[in-house]
């Protein structure tokens, strides 16, 4: 069993001092040395947890992402307001993600420890990897990539994490669409290339078009690096893969503890 996510505490990614995603930060709440004498020699503990939803290992919801007015399904921008999401919120993602994850490790593919910070990911790559390790990516099936920039920070540490990354072009999309894929789950921060390789006005273009269009929850910030070691040793890149997010009726993302079980 393999568990996919990064320590929800300080140690996090550290986001520009204008973003509204900080370090999550707990506060201990009730300590061992205030229970009082009455209590017999009992004592307990009880803990808070302050966190924006999408600073860590997390799901974007249907209601992430829209444009021309309207999130997935038609759903218009106003029902998101101050109140959270009427529609498509995260908890609308519940029973999944559930069922069959498939690691593409496209380093290990390339010779690399690490994908560079831009490098694209084609269509061309995804199906490279798929033959190389023997699998294929089909219906309902989750995607697990693996572009080892998570690794970059646990390295160099945070700083600039989040101005470039490895990942997916925009014609990817299609590809996704074409396999009938049910999710996408990357070790990086927001799935896609960055800077985009598309061409126009938008800088994250692939968000868009896959909750926007095909309404395909994303998830980001994994840590697949033990996992992507067992598959290259024992040549299994299939999982069965667990992630639901909580349950959080009027939220747009969700922390998560995904689990894959080989």
């Amino acid at each position: 069993m393999f568990e996919l996510s990064i320590p929800l505490d300080a140690t996090g990614p550290m986001w520009s001092t204008s973003s509204t995603r900080v370090r999550p930060m707990h506060v201990m709440t009730v300590l061992p040395d205030q229970w009082g004498p009455e209590m017999h020699g009992t004592f307990g503990t009880d803990d808070w947890l302050f966190l924006p939803l999408q600073s860590g290992t997390q799901w974007d919801s249907l209601a992430h992402v829209g444009y021309d007015e309207y999130f997935y399904n038609g759903v218009p921008m106003s029902e998101v307001n101050a109140g959270g999401a009427a529609r498509n919120a995260v908890a609308s993602i519940l029973p999944g993600v559930v069922g069959r994850g498939v690691l593409l490790d496209i380093p290990r593919l390339m010779g690399v420890d690490r994908l560079d910070g831009g490098q694209p990911i084609t269509p061309a790559d995804l199906e490279a990897a798929e033959q190389a390790q023997g699998v294929r990516l089909t219906t309902v099936d989750v995607l697990l990539l693996r572009t080892g920039w998570r690794a970059k920070a646990l390295q160099d540490g945070w700083q600039g994490w989040h101005d470039v990354e490895p990942g997916l072009t925009l014609e990817c999309a299609e590809w996704l669409h074409e396999r009938e894929v049910s999710a996408v789950a990357s070790d990086n921060h927001g799935i896609e290339v960055l800077p985009t390789t598309a061409s126009g006005p938008v800088g994250h273009p692939l968000h868009f078009v896959v909750i926007r269009d095909m309404g395909m929850p994303l998830g980001e910030i994994f840590d697949l690096e033990a996992l992507a070691d067992d598959c290259a040793e024992d040549g299994q890149y299939e999982v069965f893969f667990s992630a639901p997010p909580l349950r959080l009726p009027r939220a747009v993302g969700s922390p998560i503890s995904p689990i894959a079980v080989k």
